[in-house]
């Protein structure tokens, strides 16, 4: 038997899901979930095969949610999303199903998973999908972390510095570090370059925390922050704090 979830704020998307899985007696629907952080406690409880997926949903999003997940299901995505990220869910081979969707539609989107499935085809990782879709308008003033079992949501002006760690971001606040699976180069390019700087390979920092910079030996500098950390500055990076000070 297949596991699925239906995860989506709507009722009336869930109910359509439901009502066209009907004539796949081989998948059962063992939880509808009408917010993201019942999905991740879900997935986390049921070890689901596939998901139904909403993108835009209110507390956190789908993408952010499936981040907080360490092993992410098949996903076909059930979403109103603009046509340039469903550009990016097609380049990146992730089915999807644009509301209002038909059951000749959802039927060809879960007879290709089927497909897939028989052959083993992995599917795309999440965050491969996430960087494909590009910006979106909450990541831009949030980050969302796991705290132990529970989730929190951090805005970003909270945020003192992010520092490279393997393949996470140390994400920095007055209440302590929180790991989340992203790139720096991908909050370089979705935090306001007016308020966070990349000032090294492996920091960022924001604006609203800097106290001075100091020289260090020959041409190098560290940056002090309001909460006592120093951060190196590579050559390039303190050349972009400069400008961005306007000195």
């Amino acid at each position: 038997m297949i596991k699925c979830l239906i995860i989506d704020d709507e009722p009336l998307a869930r109910s359509i899901v439901l009502e066209y899985l009907q004539h796949y007696p081989e998948i059962q629907v063992v939880q509808e979930c009408d917010n993201g952080f019942e999905g991740v406690k879900a997935i986390m409880q049921h070890q689901p095969d596939l998901l139904f997926l909403d993108i835009q949903m209110p507390k956190i999003n789908g993408f952010e949610m499936l981040e907080l997940v360490e092993a992410v299901p098949d996903v076909i995505f059930t979403t109103a999303f603009d046509e340039y990220a469903i550009k990016a869910f097609e380049t990146n081979a992730v089915d999807y199903l644009l509301k209002p969707f038909s059951l000749e539609r959802f039927n060809n989107a879960v007879r290709k998973w089927l497909q897939q499935r028989q052959l083993n085809k992995p599917a795309p990782t999440t965050a491969a999908l996430a960087e494909a879709a590009g910006k979106q308008p909450e990541e831009q003033v949030r980050i969302v972390v796991k705290a132990g079992s529970n989730i929190k949501i951090i805005p970003v002006q909270e945020v003192e510095y992010l520092e490279a760690y393997d393949d996470y971001v140390k994400v920095y606040t007055k209440d302590g570090c929180f790991l989340k699976k992203k790139t720096m180069s991908y909050y370089e390019k979705v935090l306001d370059p007016k308020q966070f700087v990349r000032v090294h390979r492996s920091f960022i920092l924001a604006l609203a925390q800097l106290t001075r910079i100091e020289p260090l030996e020959k041409d190098n500098h560290v940056a002090l922050l309001k909460n006592g950390v120093r951060v190196p500055l590579s050559k390039s990076g303190y050349s972009k704090l400069r400008t961005s000070l306007g000195i």
